[in-house]
């Protein structure tokens, strides 16, 4: 049984006793049940929206595994583990690619790596993982 259905079982379970709501106890007994009949809708409603966020973070998580997919492609880096071999500048790697206009940078609050091309202003670079601005160094 869920939350909402055994408190709905015990606001039955007062009523067939026929509590005496005009004594302390009663009314005890009566205002517990209601509270807890409350609790049971409000974990209800948060278990709802917690679901919700779940499936939109999974969305999300997709999305940007497509975008690392798309920028990888562009590179044309070879990636496992969706993180990428190359770091941009193909010095350091033997991959023959075109990585001139690709960056790399490490959000220094998260700690996420965030590769990103030219088209994207510098000036105002925020890491999609945690939202905080991104200076960057890169040539341009």
């Amino acid at each position: 049984m869920t939350i909402t259905e055994n408190a709905a079982y015990l606001k039955g379970l007062s009523e067939g006793l026929n509590l005496d709501t005009a004594k302390p106890e009663g009314k005890l007994i009566g205002e517990l049940i209601n509270i807890v009949s409350d609790m049971a809708d409000a974990i209800k409603a948060l278990e709802e929206e917690n679901q919700t966020l779940r499936d939109y973070i999974e969305e999300i998580d997709e999305d940007l595994g497509d975008v690392e997919e798309y920028l990888c492609e562009e590179c044309g880096c070879e990636c496992e583990d969706d993180e990428c071999e190359c770091d941009g500048n193909c010095t350091d790697c033997d991959l023959d690619c075109d990585c001139d206009d690709i960056y790399e940078v490490v959000c220094p609050s998260c700690g996420e790596t965030v590769c990103f091309d030219e088209s994207i202003d510098v000036d105002d670079f925020a890491c999609p993982a945690c939202g905080e601005k991104i200076s960057c160094d890169c040539d341009d």
